[in-house]
């Protein structure tokens, strides 16, 4: 039984657009081998979802079963609320650089140094709250690069649903959103409540109005690793069956 647990390794990553060494998580499946092709799938709150998510055992149980394709899984860790906020809100000073930073330096990198398909299908982003926003701003900037997006509980606010909008390519993003019926009072890391539900329903209407490949649920829940966990075995096999 063991045997069929992949290996979880941390990398150093030198960024000149954020001008800072980021420590990455990485995790290969039991049976990695050069000899065979990897969809990536790049998680923001790196070390949520390998902790609080436990990802890289979810990945194990579905890659077992041969439920999902080959993947590997890149966690991106955040110092503290303040760095996070910096790189995931689309306000923060950082974001456009640490955009910058997936896909113009940690996709090449990658590519060098994994088989992977080197194309957007092949590259999916995840992310949590503010995880989940910058997951889809990137996307949405650099939809040939990055072609599906796991978007649980995003923070969504007009900047949001005025670039999801404007995407004139629809099709070439894969869409997964969920949010939680009690998402009405979400304390925020700026100490302020927040409606994320409604928000939400306005990206959803408009996911589908402009005929994206979506899926989308509302859960009975919270803004918690209580539902994200538990969704995350589901939107693993929806997004690489």
């Amino acid at each position: 039984m063991e045997q069929s647990r992949g290996t979880i390794k941390d990398l150093t990553f030198p960024s000149k657009e954020l001008g800072e060494d980021l420590q990455l998580l990485l995790y290969l499946p039991a049976n990695y081998s050069p000899l065979y092709k990897y969809t990536v799938v790049i998680a923001q709150d790196g070390k949520d979802y390998f902790q609080l998510g436990r990802i890289g055992r979810t990945a194990d149980e579905l890659l077992k079963n041969e439920e999902i394709e080959n993947i590997i899984i890149i966690g991106i860790p955040y110092k503290d609320v303040k760095d996070r906020w910096k790189k995931y809100h689309p306000d923060g000073d950082q974001n456009q650089a640490y955009i910058r930073f997936l896909a113009h330096e940690l996709v090449p990198y990658l590519d060098k140094e994994f088989p992977t398909y080197s194309m957007g299908m092949g590259r999916a982003l995840i992310g949590d709250s503010l995880g989940a926003t910058v997951s889809l701003m990137t996307a949405l900037q650099y939809p040939n690069t990055f072609g599906k997006i796991i978007l649980q509980s995003p923070m969504v606010n007009d900047q949001v649903l005025a670039a999801v909008k404007d995407m004139q390519q629809p099709h070439l993003l894969d869409v997964y959103h969920v949010i939680g019926k009690g998402e009405t009072a979400v304390h925020t890391t700026k100490n302020e409540i927040q409606d994320f539900l409604t928000p939400n329903r306005e990206l959803s209407a408009i996911f589908t109005e402009k005929q994206f490949p979506y899926f989308y649920e509302e859960f009975d829940g919270d803004h918690t690793w209580t539902y994200w966990q538990p969704d995350l075995k589901r939107a693993l096999k929806m997004m690489f069956s």
